[in-house]
C-alpha cells in the first residue's frame, strides 16, 4: 500500500508538472513584452474618408492574448479612392505596358504587356502556355463576372486553361470590409505566425492601407500558375477576387504615403495588430538593416513599426509581433 501510495504522489506531481509546463507556455506565447518604451496608437485620421461606408467607431474587442482592449472599427469600401484600378489584362499582343499590369516572380517585377503574354512559354519554360489568337494576336481573358469567379476558382476547370483572369471593380462594388484595430498596440514577447484558412491559429491579414484596401497575404501563384491562368496586379499591386474585393499583394507606392521628417521610410498604413506599416525604403533608398523575423524594429518616434517587403516579393511581412483581433 506504501509503495502504491507513492506511486500516485509521483504522478500527482507529474500531472502538476505538466500543467505548469503548458500553461506556462501557453502564457509565454501571449505575454506582453513590458520593455517596450514607447508605443504609438492608432491615428484614425490618417484614413481617407471617401473609402470608408461608415463613420470609424470605438468598440471593445477581446484580442489574441486574451486582453479586452478598445478597438477600432473600420468599414470599408474596399476599393481606393487615391489610384486608379487596374488595368490588369492587355487586349493584344501588340499592347504596350500601359494597357496590362504587373507579375511578381523570384522578388521581381515584370510588366504584363502584349510582348510579355505572347512570350510566356518561353517565361515559365513551357510551351503549353498560348494565351492569344495566334491569327489576330488577342488575348484570351475573362470578360464577364461570372467567368471572373469561374476562372479564379481554386478548383477551376480546363475550359479556362490559358486565360488571363480580369475582375473588374464593378464586380464588387457594394461589398465592404471590416477590421478591428486596437487603438493602442500590444506588442508581445513572441511572435505570431500568419495562417490561411478557417482551421489556421494565426490571421491571414497583413494589415490595411490609408486608403481602406486590405494588404492580403501572398496571392496564391502556384495554384493559379498549375491551371495555366494568369491573374495579373496592377501597377499598385493590386487586383480583384469577388470575396476579398480589390485587394494588394505588392507596395508601389501608389497608396496614400505619410512622409516622415527625419528621413525614414513613409507611413503606408497600420499592420492588423494596430503597429505602423512603412514602405521598405527610406528617402535615401536604404532599407533598414536591424529588422526582426517580422520585418519590424522600433525606434523612440514610431515605436514597433513593420517595414513592408519588396514588392516582387508577393509579401508584406513575415509575421505578427502585436496582439490581435480574432
Amino acid at each position: 500500500m506504501k509503495n502504491k501510495k507513492i506511486k500516485i504522489e509521483k504522478i500527482a506531481v507529474l500531472i502538476v508538472i505538466v500543467l505548469i509546463t503548458f500553461g506556462c507556455s501557453k502564457d509565454n506565447e501571449n505575454a506582453v513584452d513590458t520593455t517596450v518604451s514607447t508605443v504609438v496608437k492608432v491615428n484614425s485620421d490618417n484614413f481617407i474618408l471617401a473609402g470608408l461606408a461608415e463613420p470609424i467607431s470605438i468598440v471593445s474587442k477581446t484580442l489574441s492574448n486574451g486582453t479586452t482592449v478598445d478597438c477600432y472599427k473600420i468599414v470599408s469600401k474596399g476599393t481606393p479612392t487615391d489610384h486608379a484600378m487596374g488595368p490588369w489584362c492587355p487586349t493584344n499582343i501588340s499592347d504596350g505596358a500601359d494597357a496590362g499590369g504587373i507579375w511578381l516572380k523570384d522578388g521581381n517585377v515584370y510588366d504584363v504587356d502584349g510582348a510579355f503574354i505572347k512570350n510566356l512559354a518561353t517565361f515559365f519554360s513551357d510551351p503549353t502556355w498560348m494565351m492569344y489568337k495566334s491569327s489576330t494576336g488577342e488575348v484570351i481573358k475573362t470578360k464577364t463576372q461570372a467567368e471572373c469567379q469561374a476562372a479564379a476558382n481554386p478548383s477551376v476547370g480546363p475550359e479556362y486553361k490559358n486565360f488571363c483572369v480580369e475582375c473588374l471593380p464593378s464586380y464588387v462594388a457594394n461589398l465592404t470590409q471590416t477590421y478591428y484595430l486596437p487603438v493602442s498596440p500590444v506588442k508581445l514577447t513572441n511572435s505570431i505566425q500568419f495562417g490561411m484558412g478557417p482551421q489556421s491559429s494565426g490571421p491571414s491579414l497583413r494589415g490595411i492601407a490609408f486608403n481602406g484596401v486590405r494588404f492580403d497575404a501572398p496571392a496564391p501563384v502556384s495554384i493559379i500558375l498549375a491551371a495555366y491562368t494568369l491573374a495579373p496586379f496592377d501597377d499598385a499591386g493590386g487586383h480583384i477576387n469577388l470575396g476579398a474585393g480589390y485587394h494588394y499583394h505588392a507596395a508601389n507606392g501608389k497608396s496614400k504615403e505619410i512622409a516622415q521628417t527625419d528621413g525614414h521610410a513613409p507611413m503606408i498604413g497600420y499592420a492588423i495588430d494596430g503597429h505602423g506599416l512603412y514602405a521598405r525604403l527610406d528617402t535615401k533608398g536604404a532599407e533598414s538593416t536591424d529588422l526582426d523575423e517580422c520585418r519590424g524594429h522600433s525606434d523612440a518616434i514610431r515605436g514597433y513599426h513593420y517595414h513592408v517587403d519588396k514588392a516582387g516579393a508577393n509579401n508584406f511581412i513575415n509575421c505578427l509581433k502585436g496582439a490581435y483581433v480574432n
